[in-house]
């Protein structure tokens, strides 16, 4: 089976990503790691050989011959979510924390070294040229993404509000690829969507940002007054965020105990515990996920499922369990770093393995809600 590789951010929004602490973490020192062998050697070799033998020799750029060996580095690791940023991407990643940014709005990841879409974000550009869950971005304005970290896909399709972007996409199931062209907007990263559907609460949250909390507490609030006899969570196509919004999340169904394990290089294990929040529900559940909901609504499922506080329906899931951060250089730029593991309060491993549902479902769409609330219905 081939080695799933995904590394979850918003297309064009490089820093709502997880951490095991609250956002991105940024250090202007970092500790060399002890060399085996040769080691950091070799590179201080090279570097001096380059220095005095290359040919044009007053053409060198130490700035890029340093970064240069950083890329080297990170990609040796062949880790598809640690990254090396350069101080213009470095700064990027930061202000796009602020919960809205300027592109076309899609979640995506790296699959098989390819960037496939997880999902457009709702009423973007993206979503209005008929960007679909799964597809494959092959060009961006000519250029192939083969061979590109996720990072430079990422920052050749971000841009200005009002530019224009030619992506070459394949929709998943077709075989020919055809161009589309997409005018950028500034994106507001609403997250968590509402209705009642008769006497069932429908709550979509398509990612986890700092918003998150703000924007779900008085909806839960409201299911007395509503009537509520049942919720349905929908985290189809939710590609993850930060991971305190997870923890609050959680914290709405979970009155006590574990929602992630967070385990280190050196195997310490660091469990994240269930917040006591104002607001709770004690509602019977169904969460809806799919291949699409990954890394931060993994960390919400698999808790719910292992408390057995929900039924967990649909497909299986992505299976992104790494904990990343951001980590700043000396020279400005910075370093996307895996850290650690997800477990989930029952020792579950997710990288790779993603959440098995309790009840798999071929429905899609309105079809997999309509099942949800046939269920807490009493119908299913």
């Amino acid at each position: 089976m081939s080695k799933m590789k995904i590394m979850v951010l918003a297309l064009l929004l490089v820093g709502l990503t997880l951490s095991s602490g609250a956002g991105c973490c940024s250090v202007t020192n970092i500790p060399v790691p002890s060399s085996s062998g040769h080691g950091l050697d070799v590179v201080e070799e090279a570097w001096d050989i380059i220095s005095q033998d290359y040919v044009e020799k007053d053409s060198l750029d130490a700035d890029a011959l340093s970064r240069g060996a950083v890329r080297g580095m990170v990609e040796a690791l062949d880790d598809p979510y640690t990254a090396y940023l350069d101080p213009e991407t470095y700064q990027l990643s930061l202000s796009d924390l602020q919960g809205k940014f300027e592109g076309i709005g899609a979640h995506v990841a790296m699959r098989d070294d390819e960037v496939v879409v997880i999902a457009p974000i709702p009423g973007s550009p993206a979503d209005k040229a008929g960007i679909r869950a799964g597809d494959k971005i092959l060009e961006v304005d000519g250029e192939l993404t083969l061979g590109m970290s996720l990072v430079e896909a990422v920052l050749l399709v971000r841009g200005p509000k009002g530019t224009s972007a030619r992506l070459l996409i394949l929709h998943e199931g077709e075989t020919e690829p055809g161009e589309i062209d997409i005018v950028r907007a500034e994106i507001e990263l609403t997250s968590v969507n509402f209705e009642m559907r008769e006497d069932i609460a429908y709550i979509n949250i398509t990612h986890f940002s700092g918003r998150t909390d703000a924007e779900l507490s008085p909806v839960l609030d409201s299911l007395d007054d509503e009537e509520a006899t049942g919720i349905v969570l929908d985290l189809r196509s939710n590609p993850g965020g930060i991971l305190p919004a997870v923890v609050d999340v959680a914290s709405y169904f979970l009155t006590e105990g574990t929602v992630v394990d967070v385990v280190n290089n050196q195997g310490d294990h660091t469990p994240i515990l269930v917040k006591r929040k104002g607001v709770t529900t004690d509602l019977p559940l169904v969460v809806l996920v799919d291949g699409f909901s990954a890394s931060g609504s993994e960390v919400l499922a698999g808790a719910l499922q292992d408390y057995h506080r929900a039924i967990i329906a649909g497909t299986k899931t992505f299976g992104k369990g790494s904990v990343n951060i951001l980590r700043q250089l000396s020279d400005g730029s910075g370093l996307y770093i895996t850290t650690a593991r997800w477990l989930t309060p029952g020792g579950r491993l997710i990288e790779g393995e993603g959440i098995t549902p309790d009840r798999e479902l071929e429905l899609e769409g309105e079809d997999a809600i309509s099942w949800a609330i046939d269920y807490l219905e009493g119908n299913e």
